[in-house]
């Protein structure tokens, strides 16, 4: 018997880390895993969702069309000033479903085939030797803005034709625009300031379209499809590849880290044979989920899924985080483990929103495990690990920064 999609909202959706440990997610997932896996929350944003929480439950609704993405932005269900009815600007390829995701998609996927990112790899090896380079001058750095921060933005930088001296700002600006707790008014403010810079950057792309670049290519793209892109997709498509491209991967680095020092093993594991680099960043990527609060939808035609049925209108949560750690799917869940298949996570979501960036993140963290930690091999923290601050009110968690020190090199 199916229950109504009137149910009362049960309990605030779970958006808190357990004392202990800051790398597992709200330690309600594993009871709801077991015995509510579709249940009501209410969220942040003032209305009630169903969340989902078992691995294929959240595959099964991520690919489902009758669910709608315009709501997303990327986790608005934990922003409160959040509008849900707010129209998706032209070219906001996370707001936007059927056709004109898939032309926006088809536009930008020569961009990031494995065969192009592959490519790329040679740069990012050099990239990330230089930094280790500068590093190891001294015996101490921050390793998320020394180190992790850098590495993906110059590659976001180069890949988009956007100049690296300007990191400052727009970092900045995706810093709040990730954050949860901001007023509207920190958002329009760090909003336009970015999308003037933007608009800037396009505006003298469209006066000279060359090939050397993705915003060139992509103008020259859509001008030979027939459908050229307007100066507003333009500005859209590259402020969310430069905020995707740099905050993730920034994130991933300094919070793997954090992770692997407080488990020697594992870290012993990689330097002793850095080759494994490929499975530990899948099975980091599993354990540690970033994307902390999961994926926002709206129902758009009632389906059913578990014992329930999401009625037109409704919202839903898929927890990427909670699927990533059912014991049924990874065993052991909770445990770092380089030898385990763990490419089937859910960390670049699923269906078609699936993280058009992820081969270019993949081998930015295969090149900097397979170096970092052999090439500091002392490599430890430099603060007790009680005081590293965690990012627990932004979309993408990480840590604010990540002091470390090492022996002089012989």
């Amino acid at each position: 018997m199916t229950e109504t999609a009137s149910a009362p909202a049960t309990a605030a959706f779970p958006d808190t880390r357990p004392p202990g440990c800051p790398f597992d997610p709200a330690a309600e997932y594993r009871e709801l895993r077991e015995s509510a896996p579709v249940s009501r929350v209410s969220c942040p944003v003032g209305v009630d969702a169903w969340l989902v929480t078992r691995y294929e439950d959240v595959r099964s609704v991520l690919a489902d069309p009758r669910l709608n993405s315009r709501a997303a932005s990327p986790s608005n269900h934990v922003n409160t000033e959040a509008d849900l009815d707010a129209p998706a600007n032209p070219g906001s390829i996370l707001h936007h479903d059927g056709p004109e995701h898939s032309r926006l998609r088809r536009l930008l996927t020569p961009e990031f085939t494995v065969k192009r990112i592959q490519a790329m790899r040679p740069y990012i090896a050099e990239l990330v030797d230089q930094h280790l380079d500068a590093m190891l001058e001294g015996t101490e750095a921050d390793l998320y803005h020394d180190f992790g921060l850098p590495i993906p933005s110059l590659v976001i930088c180069e890949l988009l034709g956007v100049p690296y001296a300007d990191r400052e700002m727009f970092q900045a600006a995706s810093g709040v625009l990730l954050k949860v707790d901001i007023t509207q008014e920190q958002r329009l403010a760090a909003s336009g300031q970015i999308q003037g810079y933007m608009a800037q950057l396009v505006m003298a792309k469209l006066a000279n379209p060359t090939d050397e670049d993705l915003l060139g290519r992509l103008i020259q793209r859509a001008n030979a499809s027939g459908t050229p892109l307007t100066v507003e997709e333009l500005v859209t498509l590259g402020i969310s590849l430069l905020i995707a491209g740099h905050e993730t991967t920034a994130n991933m680095i300094a919070l793997s880290a954090a992770a692997l020092l407080q488990h020697p093993d594992r870290l012993a594991e990689l330097r002793a044979d850095p080759s494994i680099a490929p499975a530990a960043v899948e099975e980091m990527l599993r354990y540690l989920s970033v994307v902390q609060f999961g994926v926002f939808r709206r129902v758009v035609e009632d389906l059913p899924v578990g014992n329930v049925v999401f009625k037109e209108g409704e919202f839903v949560i898929a927890a990427l985080s909670s699927g990533n750690r059912q014991e049924s799917v990874f065993d052991r869940p909770d445990e770092i483990d380089f030898s385990r298949n763990a490419s089937a996570h859910l960390t670049f979501g699923y269906g078609a929103h699936q993280c058009l960036g992820q081969q270019l993140a993949r081998v930015e963290l295969q090149e900097v495990f397979a170096r970092l930690y052999t090439r500091i091999p002392t490599l430890r923290l430099g603060i007790p690990f009680e005081k590293i601050e965690f990012k627990h009110d932004a979309l993408v968690y990480g840590v604010r920064s990540l002091p470390v020190t090492w022996d002089t090199q012989a």
